[in-house]
This record gives structure tokens, sequence and C-alpha cells, in this order.
């Protein structure tokens, strides 16, 4: 799994759709709005963001990260990725077959 943010609810359905449509990612959850506080450039920064859970394989990360990239316009995006070490056999074999190259 993918965790991304981003500073619109648009902004994230575009990161999902093109995801999904680039078969990098099987399915994307958009959560939003929260609340997010960091320091950037030696700021103390709170923003108001949508969370994007991206479902993808260990396989197809890199690309998946690649993509995020280059269509996000954060200067430097979150992307976290976290192992899913059990699950669904047949949920976790669909998310294979969406993504598959």
């Amino acid at each position: 799994m993918v965790l991304t943010t981003t500073d619109t609810a648009d902004k994230a359905d575009t990161l999902a759709r093109g995801a999904i449509e680039a078969r990098l990612a099987a399915c994307a959850q958009i959560n939003g709005p929260v609340t997010s506080v960091y320091r950037w450039e030696g700021a103390l920064e709170t923003a108001r963001e949508w969370q994007l859970l991206l479902k993808t394989t260990d396989e197809r990360y890199a690309a998946l990260e690649s993509w995020l990239v280059q269509a996000h316009d954060y200067e430097t995006p979150e992307i976290i990725a976290t192992p899913v070490t059990r699950g669904s056999a047949a949920y976790l074999g669909w998310v294979a077959a969406e993504t598959a190259e």
C-alpha cells in the first residue's frame, strides 16, 4: 500500500484515476480532508490535505513511485509504502492481476 497526500480533492481524484489507468495501482482510496502539521523550509506549517491510499504490488512499486513524482505538483510529495504482510488471497490476486504489465 502506498500513501500520498495532496492539497485538493480534485488533485487526489486525478492522481487516483491516473494511477489506475496506468495500471500502477488496482485501487485508490481518497480520505479527507485531513490536517497536516509539518516543518517545511524551516517554518512550521499547517495544511488541509487529502490522503490517497494506493493498492499495488511490490513489483509495480518503483513504477508507481516514479509516476507519482512526475504527476504530483508538490516539490517533495509524500510517498510512503507499507508492505502488506497478510491478506485475502482472492483480493491480493486481484491487485496483482489489475497491475500486471
